[in-house]
């Protein structure tokens, strides 16, 4: 099993990746021996990988980095880096590896001060590994400051620092930072390939596997979640029974309300998770004395640990309102395939009566108006619009058509 398994239907980008890790492998091991680097290569010190959610943009990072770290033997024989296997490979791949950094963000945003941070990290040498590897699975969050501040480093890197940039879009980077990146793009995999990873990796039943594969249309993370949370089937049953339920305006009020209670009841789990466990952590290590009394001085760390959390929370509400827009998307698309008789393939064959009752009763031309809907819904969460008020936008332009 090498660090590229988990890598699926991106043979393209694996080929490119294993022939920057080779050349930065012969890289390393030149340097080490006094000689001169190559004069050419494959391998560059900043990456930008896009790509549609559950395309696997953070895993091809992880298991790069891996390749970057690998340290087996066997290389010397002429075999490629990234066995999967090594101290290095496996450190990288579970999160271990002191000189791989993996950045994710649970909040709204990065911003200046953490980003200075990661600078900072960068200008160091490895201190095990052959690389200084910083991912940054959410470089699409960057503030323009926080942006701004990236871009020095990414124009003047150290020897030995690599930085993998994972967005989904081109668009979605500063124009300054990803002109100084080697951009790679991965698609949508299949839906048969994820179908196959769920069974062999996960242990799912071949038939599960390949539902969840279908209904989620090839996103690897929202598969096995929807193979393996039993919530999350549910949630998306709830989601997908909305279509037939905008027949009045009193109809499209109450679905919009019960969206919006059903996002922030999974923020609130989330929430009720981690929240309590970061304050109780927080608050030892402050020094609180028995019975929660804090000592003084510490009124604006306590704060700022409630801001973090709200703007987590907001997220996650976010990120659920999201993934049920996706799922009703998904479904109109499944709508405009009957009444077009493209014969493609049906996502959301377990509800095929709703979509032929729907179908049925209108027009191709008001499936594409629906979906339009639910596309400026989605702009409109992005853009900081109340919730409620723009998923009731959107139901009462699902009646209207």
């Amino acid at each position: 099993m090498t660090v590229w398994d988990e890598l699926v239907g991106q043979d393209r980008v694996q080929v490119q990746l294993g022939a920057a890790a080779q050349d930065a492998d012969t890289l390393v091991s030149a340097e080490s021996r006094g000689e001169a680097a190559p004069d050419a290569s494959k391998m560059t010190h900043a990456w930008l990988f896009t790509g549609p959610p559950g395309s696997g943009r953070s895993t091809a990072a992880r298991a790069f980095a891996a390749a970057l770290q690998c340290v087996s033997p066997d290389r010397a024989l002429g075999a490629a880096p990234g066995c999967g296997f090594c101290d290095g490979c496996h450190t990288a791949l579970v999160g271990t590896h002191a000189d791989v950094d993996v950045v994710r963000t649970d909040m709204l945003s990065i911003g200046v001060k953490e980003t200075r941070e990661l600078v900072r990290r960068a200008q160091l040498s490895p201190a095990v590994g052959r690389w200084q590897v910083i991912i940054l699975e959410d470089a699409d969050r960057l503030t323009e400051g926080a942006g701004n501040v990236l871009l020095k480093a990414v124009e003047e890197p150290a020897p030995r620092t690599v930085w993998l940039l994972c967005a989904p879009s081109l668009e979605d980077v500063l124009p300054t930072i990803r002109s100084r990146c080697r951009h790679l793009t991965l698609r949508t995999p299949p839906v048969d390939a994820v179908a196959d990873v769920l069974i062999r990796r996960d242990g799912i039943e071949p038939d599960v596997a390949a539902a969840a594969a279908r209904a989620t249309q090839g996103h690897i993370g929202r598969a096995r979640r929807l193979a393996t949370d039993e919530k999350a089937r549910a949630r998306r049953a709830t989601v997908l029974k909305l279509p037939l339920r905008v027949d009045d305006v009193g109809g499209c009020l109450k679905a919009a309300q019960e969206l919006i209670d059903a996002a922030a009841e999974d923020a609130r789990q989330v929430a009720d998770e981690v929240d309590t466990k970061e304050t109780e952590e927080l608050k030892a290590a402050l020094g609180a004395a028995q019975g929660g009394r804090m000592p003084r001085g510490t009124a604006g760390v306590m704060k700022d640990l409630e801001d973090r959390q709200k703007r987590r929370k907001t997220r996650t509400q976010r990120d659920t309102l999201d993934l049920a827009l996706s799922d009703l998307t998904g479904f109109y698309r499944d709508v405009l395939a009957l009444q077009l008789g493209s014969g493609i393939a049906i996502a959301n064959g377990d509800v095929q009566d709703s979509l032929d009752r729907i179908a049925g009763s209108s027009t191709p031309e008001r499936t594409l108006r629906r979906i339009d809907a639910i596309t400026a819904c989605r702009e409109a969460l992005e853009a900081n619009v109340a919730p409620l008020l723009a998923v009731e936008a959107m139901t009462m332009a699902l009646r209207a058509g």
